[in-house]
């Protein structure tokens, strides 16, 4: 039996403002192509033998999200483990190996990597399926393309049919390290994904990283099923170290193996790496959205609601979305990261939030704001409702612009259709339900002395906050 592990607990911040804390690049389609980072993650593993539903192991505050695409991908008893805190692939993987069955293969990957080509892809993971079942802990090496600095390498040791033993692991090389690596051959990419069964993963754990294993065990143990999530304990989980695999087990084990993988793979760390993993016209541009440009070379260019133009434009990154706008050189896009530190630190929310957020009803989206009062635009899903809740510093005003809704003010419930409207006053029970078949789409007026998201007193909910 093989059973897919996806970690998808990282926030993505080198893809800012694409990708925010709370709607990281997994869950976004940054190609283009119809899939999420998440979703096309999933579909490559379709069709390899004797699948079993995945493991998913993600960020509690995405949960809704992570549902839901999987959802629309048609797969049925998928189980999403939540991290209650980020604490490295070593203890998410622990989580997903605790929960599965022991004698099960487990094939571990990141949601947010691209690959080209599946069939190269799964034809790598079916070499190392019987190496696995023998024991060992498989990783996948990708054959580089050139010196990348950006990425550990492995060392290949003795061969092992179609693979290797894993000789060492190299952190992050200099360009003339790098350079040499690739000369010499024998040395592959770390991916950061791996193979193994789930019983021989926790006893190199609890041979190695005892710490790990027992912080995950206890969280385990006392999880609570939560709707179809699995909460785990989060006073023990907290208590995890924050190590990544390959510390804490795969450079002390003496079981390692790695399989060469050339699937046109690459994680997508930065805007730069997502430029040269999507398609590119004959200027060397990718461009996406309403974008024109004009003398621009060697750029990656997206617009994500207004017209973006360029003119004499070289190897650079523009990324234009609802609330911020990126440019920069391509040379300088690793500095992102430090960007969204300084937005951190100043104290806004653009690290955070699009101005247009996903909740499990739907979605809202900030459209104004000024001294008093904001104006947002809600999307309610058909069958899906808000929460029974209440304000203690705004009132509101609800506007139907398409669609039918169920409303709850205090003791009343009426419907409201296209061209109504109602008030909510300050400290009024309240609810949004769209009992249709189509989306409900409401323009709301916020006015009050406090119009933050965390003013707010639920009653019921179903989807559990």
């Amino acid at each position: 039996m093989l059973q897919c592990v996806i970690l998808s607990g990282g926030s993505g911040t080198r893809l800012w403002p694409l990708s925010r804390e709370l709607f990281p690049k997994q869950l976004i389609d940054v190609e283009g192509g119809g899939e999420t980072l998440l979703q096309a993650t999933l579909t490559r593993t379709m069709g390899l033998p004797g699948l079993l539903p995945p493991v998913i192991v993600c960020n509690e505050n995405h949960r809704f999200l992570v549902a839901e695409q999987v959802r629309a991908l048609g797969l049925s008893g998928a189980k999403v483990v939540l991290e209650p805190c980020p604490r490295n692939t070593a203890p998410a993987i622990a989580l997903a190996a605790l929960v599965a069955d022991p004698d099960v293969v487990l094939l571990v990957l990141p949601a947010d990597h691209v690959i080209r080509d599946k069939e190269a892809f799964q034809a790598a993971v079916m070499v190392a399926l019987p190496i696995a079942a023998q024991g060992r802990l498989v990783t996948f090496g990708v054959v580089p393309s050139g010196p990348e600095t950006g990425y550990g390498y492995i060392h290949c040791g003795k061969p092992l049919g179609k693979a290797f033993l894993n000789d060492r692991f190299i952190e992050k090389p200099d360009r003339k390290t790098a350079e040499g690596f690739v000369k010499s051959g024998g040395y592959l990419w770390n991916s950061g994904m791996f193979l193994f069964k789930a019983r021989r993963y926790l006893e190199e754990l609890a041979k190695h990283a005892p710490a790990i294993l027992g912080s995950a065990g206890a969280a385990i143990a006392a999880a609570k099923s939560d709707f179809d999530f699995l909460r785990v304990d989060e006073v023990a989980f907290a208590k995890c170290p924050s190590d990544s695999i390959d510390y804490a087990v795969m450079e002390k084990t003496d079981l390692a193996a790695v399989v060469p993988l050339d699937a046109g793979w690459s994680d997508v760390g930065s805007w730069s790496s997502l430029h040269e993993a999507v398609e590119r016209d004959s200027a060397g541009n990718a461009l996406r959205g309403d974008v024109l440009a004009v003398d621009t070379e060697g750029s990656f260019v997206l617009a994500e609601s207004r017209l973006v133009a360029t003119v004499g434009l070289k190897a650079h990154v523009v990324v234009e979305t609802k609330d911020a706008v990126l440019v920069a050189p391509k040379e300088r896009v690793q500095d992102v990261k430090k960007l969204v530190e300084k937005i951190r630190q100043d104290g806004r929310s653009e690290h955070q939030l699009h101005r247009e957020v996903h909740r499990p009803w739907g979605t809202y989206d900030g459209i104004e704001n000024g001294a008093r009062y904001q104006v947002k635009r809600l999307s309610v899903k058909p069958g899906a409702s808000m929460s029974l809740q209440l304000h203690h510093h705004r009132a509101e005003h609800w506007i139907v612009v398409s669609g039918t809704a169920r409303i709850t003010r205090g003791d009343e419930i009426f419907m409201l259709e296209e061209n109504q409207s109602t008030f909510i006053p300050l400290g009024v029970k309240h609810r949004i339900e769209n009992p249709g078949k189509i989306p409900l789409h409401i323009i709301e007026v916020q006015s009050g002395s406090y119009l933050g998201e965390d003013d707010i007193v639920r009653f019921e909910d179903r989807y559990g906050r």
